[in-house]
């Protein structure tokens, strides 16, 4: 079985990790397995009016949305692959069930692995997020683990790749998203919270919720070997990072 993403990011931190956030970041491509999150955001979207409207304009991008609501149900699939350039890969497919519809917001985190150091040993992996239905917004993310054995994540330097163009996001314009997911021993459930922010306009995205986690197996033929399920691929890929 291959290392999972999280590990090669983590390193020897990854020990750290409570042991149910352990199990939940250790699915590896070829496991034979996806993961099925099922839960309620206490809170998820815009909390911002007047953003909202600049935000419908993005949503068949698949990442941001302009919704907003509390106590909405949701639910996630995790799918440990190969990306088609060979990297390993991580796919997270959320399902949001908001009164006025379903939204879907996916993304593909991979590691990219480093070269050999001068003692002909590898270094920890750097962690790439595709998001979106196109794979345009790329970032890097940054994973830590706190002193109460939660995971953290932070996106830096995001860039739009379209067409042939790179774009790199000047800091002043850049949201960057925060993350922590943990273990809730009292109610038994993951808990996450991630909140995007811009400098300039604050609060971009929102969603903090619990939920439960199950693996499964896949069905003959759905994933043979290390590839994603159809259903489960973006329209497009995007190679560069």
């Amino acid at each position: 079985m291959n290392t999972p993403i999280y590990q090669l990011a983590l390193g020897d931190d990854f020990t750290r990790l409570a042991p149910e956030l352990q199990e939940y970041f250790s699915l590896a491509a070829g496991s034979g397995s996806y993961g099925i999150g099922e839960g309620i955001f206490d809170v998820v979207g815009c909390r911002q009016k007047w953003l909202r409207p600049p935000l419908a304009l993005t949503g068949g991008e698949e990442a941001f949305f302009p919704e907003y609501g509390e106590g909405i149900p949701f639910r996630i699939e995790n799918h440990a692959h190969v990306d088609p350039f060979g990297r390993p890969a991580l796919t997270a497919r959320r399902e949001i069930y908001f009164p006025s519809g379903t939204r879907l917001f996916h993304d593909t985190t991979s590691a990219v692995m480093p070269g050999p150091d001068a003692r002909g040993a590898h270094g920890r992996a750097r962690l790439v997020d595709h998001v979106g239905r196109y794979r345009r917004l790329v970032t890097d993310l940054d994973v830590s683990v706190t002193a109460k054995g939660r995971l953290r994540g932070v996106s830096n330097a995001s860039r739009l790749f379209l067409g042939p163009l790179r774009i790199p996001l000047p800091a002043g314009l850049d949201a960057r998203a925060y993350a922590e997911q943990w273990w809730d021993n009292a109610e038994g459930k993951h808990r996450i919270q991630v909140k995007v922010i811009q400098p300039q306009i604050g609060l971009v995205l929102v969603y903090a919720g619990r939920f439960d986690y199950r693996l499964a197996p896949y069905l003959p033929g759905a994933a043979p070997g290390t590839t994603l399920p159809r259903y489960a691929e973006p329209d497009r890929w995007e190679e560069r990072i």
